[in-house]
């Protein structure tokens, strides 16, 4: 999809973009300073494998005020992105033949990572009917002596479902039986919600031992390009993930990292006008596409997406154009309404598309009039 969307942007086309999961925002300003700070104290030589003390202490102290969760330096490790704390964890926990469960929709990475560990995913299905979530009885029903690892991911991408702390718990009433399991739960989107505030799964106390919490600051911070993630885990699974990491990347950016120890002990509050601004796009979208017919829209309690099913489309003829699937769909209004978007296919979930609304209020308006237009 990004490849056409050059392609035809190229050509001289205006496609407006609302495929990629990166804020629209720059980096707070708070934040660049503290990276400006770090650069003039000459921080430029080799950083520490699993991170600057400092960092790891701070965040330390954002686990325990966010999330409640008691992690030590020791239990944590800093990577080169989200993504690189995901694969370490996979790296050093999977073995040829485990199955790794995947509740889907789920990010794209999950299952690729798993095949590369040689491990096997299997898809847990959702509808958009349930919000796009799992039942405890689903999870059960997934798990064979060959399950290894679960994943969660909440608020999720691509969907913006959120987990309560009941449903959760109802999770590990399942897991409890099974300790040989491990439950990564990924948490990059956490301060993007609205309606409710996401709980960590660690912190249910039966969990806490193996549960690898991952988190990062490209979200929520508008730090995409800077490539801070982070896991809390276990000090052996920390360790090992530290030794993997030891032979591939190394430490993290310096500076990156100096600014990160700033990012992670700042109030929530100084990133709220993202958030709320966020929230004013989805229900613009959300409103927006419920009065195209054929699209089934639920409404998303975080993140920055919105993940339509759009199979009404499925087998149907539009202005000459046969649409058997979603692939077809996001490449018809790529091409018919100049509207970048993602197929639900690349997610697990083969009727929907993911619009993102990390974009500004005059380009939703204007896709999703772009997208009622070309199915009219």
């Amino acid at each position: 999809m990004a490849a056409k969307t050059r392609e035809l942007r190229a050509e001289g086309k205006d496609i407006i973009g609302l495929s990629l999961g990166e804020p629209d925002f720059n980096t707070p300003d708070f934040i660049k300073d503290a990276a400006i700070e770090a650069i003039n104290q000459n921080y430029n030589s080799y950083s520490p494998v699993d991170g600057y003390l400092e960092l790891k202490e701070a965040i330390c102290v954002k686990f325990k005020r966010d999330n409640v969760l008691e992690y030590k330096p020791s239990q944590v490790v800093v990577s080169t992105g989200a993504k690189q704390s995901i694969a370490n964890v996979m790296q050093v926990l999977l073995n040829p033949g485990d199955e790794v469960l995947l509740p889907s929709p789920y990010w794209v990475s999950y299952s690729a990572l798993a095949i590369l560990c040689e491990a096997k995913y299997i898809e847990i299905p959702s509808s958009i009917e349930d919000d796009f979530k799992i039942t405890p009885a689903q999870l059960e029903a997934a798990i064979t002596p060959k399950t290894k690892m679960v994943f969660f991911n909440s608020p999720n991408n691509p969907s913006g479902t959120i987990y309560s702390e009941a449903e959760y718990r109802a999770m590990a009433v399942v897991l409890e039986k099974y300790p040989k399991i491990f439950i990564l739960s990924d948490e990059i989107y956490e301060h993007i919600n609205y309606e409710t505030k996401p709980f960590s799964f660690a912190g249910i106390e039966s969990m806490y031992e193996r549960t690898i919490t991952v988190n990062g600051l490209a979200k929520a911070f508008a730090m995409t390009g800077w490539r801070i993630g982070y896991i809390g885990a276990a000090e052996w699974i920390a360790k090992a993930c530290t030794k993997m990491q030891g032979q591939i990347t190394s430490g993290a950016n310096c500076i990156a990292q100096r600014a990160a120890i700033t990012a992670v002990l700042a109030p929530v509050s100084k990133i709220q006008y993202m958030v709320d601004e966020f929230k004013t796009r989805r229900d613009i979208v959300v409103g927006l596409l419920r009065e195209i017919e054929g699209f089934k829209v639920n409404v998303p309690e975080g993140a920055f997406y919105v993940f339509p099913d759009i199979s009404y489309f499925f087998g149907k003829t539009i202005k000459g154009v046969k649409i058997e699937n979603a692939n077809d769909f996001a490449f018809y209004l790529l091409e018919k309404a100049g509207v970048a978007t993602v197929t639900g296919d690349a997610f697990g979930a083969p009727s929907c598309i993911r619009l993102s609304y990390a974009a500004s209020e005059s380009q939703i308006r204007e896709a999703i009039k772009r997208i009622k237009e070309a199915l009219s």
